[in-house]
Order: structure tokens, then C-alpha cells, then sequence
């Protein structure tokens, strides 16, 4: 399949990455919270927790869906929720002296509301907690309903990720997920709040053509989503799906370049991207 790993998706390290990786690891803990970041394994952790750079994650660590990509663990959690959590994210926020703070969450089916009270209670706690501060969020498929009590509390930027191409979805995300079902959440934002700013992502070399990508590139300014993240399936474990191929940085500035040409605000285009990778410096140069 993906083979070796080619060198340009290696992770290179200064002792000020690791040095922060060990403080953030610290406050995180001491705080009971969880980050994206430890539970997906992503491959940018030490380079973010150097920067004290960090995307927490709510609603617990274990999720109600399972998809070939992701090793966040699955499970039922029988509606089970720390209502601390909320508090906790806004003191390890403000101990890492964060002014732009995001937050995502694993789903919860097994929630009347699927979380959607918990992103807005932890807004209104980080913003309590350090006055001024943005807060993006990165959503599971949410509706109408749910959308409305998240964005009265006013989150920056709403994302929430299509994943894949439309082919691949079936085969790559969770039954309970679809391809359509991601662009009517980030049309719903839209239509809720047209002034929102939306971002979605897809990881590449999961199997695509470049023609789907491109597709999927229009589906998503169909929709007026502003920022794109294109970034390089890893397979985290061995559980998880295996890469098909690795996308070449060419590859990554040619989809960048017919992104920008389609009208999107904010583009990221790179292996190692992630959907909240350099999220601030793209907030504020929209803003």
C-alpha cells in the first residue's frame, strides 16, 4: 500500500518542543482534561505542545462512532459527563496562556443533545476565564437545533470535516456519518449565522483521485465554507485503515493553489496539516 514513509512527513524536534511537551503534559493532567492531540495521536503534538499550542477535547475521551482512521477509543458511555469539564479546559487554557483556545469533541450519540450544551458552557468558560480570548470549535454533524445554542454562545471559527472524498466516505467514516450530511451541518452554520466563519478538512491518501478532491474542494465553497485544511492520512495504529500512497508536497502546493483559485479565505495544504494546525495565525489573517 502507502510503503515507507518518505522523508517529508518526518517530525523534526528542538529541545524547546520537547520541553514544552513535558509543561503542557503537566497542566493538562493536573487539570483532569483531555486534547485531541494525545487521544488521536497526532503526529504534530510535540511541535504544537512546544509552541504551547493545544486542541482540547471534550465530552471525555471515548466516542460513540468508530471510523477507520481514527484511534480515539470507541465506546457507549451511557450518558456519563464530567459537568467540571467546562472549568477545567478554561484553567488549563489560561495556565498555558493561551489567547486563542480550541476546542473539539469526540461524538456522543448517547446525549440527548450530542454534546452541543457542553461546547457552549466551555466557550462561556474560557472566555470568563481569559477576557478577550477567541475560541474556535471543531463540531461533530450537529443539527439545527444543536447549531443554534452553539453559536449564541459565539465561537470564532465552526468547523467540522468532511474527512474524504464523497466515494470514500462510506468505507472510511462511521455508518451514522455521511459526506452529505458534513456539508448540510456547514450550510446550516451558514444559514444560522452567515457571518461565522467555517472550516473543514480532508485527509489525503486514504485512495482519492485528484478529480475527487477537486470535487470535494467545490462541494465545500458550494457551501461558503471559508478555510480548508488538506493534510496526509497517517495510519495510527495498526487497527486503523492503511495509507494508500503519500501525497508529495508538489502535490499539496498544486491543491493549495486551484483551492485559493476557488474562492476559499484561508487555505493549509501540507502533510503534516491537521485541521486545527496553525489555526490561530489563519484566524488572524482573515480577522
Amino acid at each position: 500500500m502507502g510503503g515507507m514513509k518518505p522523508d517529508w512527513i518526518k517530525v523534526r524536534l528542538s529541545p524547546d518542543d520537547r520541553a514544552g511537551t513535558q509543561l503542557l503534559g503537566s497542566i493538562v493532567q493536573d487539570a483532569g482534561v483531555h486534547t485531541v492531540c494525545q487521544s488521536a495521536r497526532c503526529p504534530n503534538i510535540t511541535q504544537c505542545w512546544g509552541e504551547k499550542t493545544a486542541t482540547f477535547l471534550l465530552l471525555g475521551d471515548v466516542c460513540t462512532r468508530r471510523c477507520a482512521f481514527c484511534a480515539v477509543p470507541a465506546g457507549w458511555p451511557e450518558g456519563s459527563l464530567n459537568s467540571g469539564e467546562p472549568e477545567g479546559i478554561a484553567r488549563a487554557a489560561r495556565a498555558l496562556g493561551l489567547r486563542y483556545v480550541v476546542l473539539t469533541s469526540v461524538d456522543r450519540d448517547d446525549l440527548p443533545d450530542g454534546g452541543a450544551s457542553q461546547f457552549a458552557a466551555t466557550i462561556k468558560a474560557v472566555r470568563s476565564c481569559i477576557p478577550g480570548a477567541a475560541v474556535e470549535v471543531l463540531i461533530p454533524d450537529y443539527g439545527p437545533r444543536q447549531l443554534e445554542g452553539l453559536l449564541a454562545a459565539k465561537p470564532v471559527v465552526v468547523g467540522h470535516n468532511v474527512e474524504t472524498v464523497a466515494r470514500l466516505s462510506p468505507a472510511v467514516r462511521d455508518s451514522r456519518a455521511s459526506y452529505d450530511r458534513s456539508l448540510q451541518v456547514l450550510a446550516d452554520v451558514k444559514r444560522l449565522d452567515p457571518a461565522r466563519i467555517t472550516k473543514s478538512s480532508l485527509l489525503l491518501g486514504m485512495g482519492e483521485e485528484l478529480q475527487e478532491v477537486e470535487r470535494a474542494l467545490y462541494d465545500l465553497r458550494k457551501v461558503d465554507v471559508d478555510i480548508v485544511v488538506l493534510g496526509q492520512y497517517l495510519r495510527p495504529t495498526p487497527a486503523q485503515r492503511e495509507v494508500a500512497r503519500y501525497v508529495s508536497p508538489e502535490e499539496f502546493s498544486l491543491l493549495a493553489r486551484k483551492a485559493e483559485g476557488m474562492g476559499f479565505r484561508g487555505v493549509v495544504a501540507a502533510p503534516m496539516a491537521r485541521t486545527s494546525y496553525q489555526a490561530a495565525h489563519v484566524y488572524r489573517e482573515l480577522s
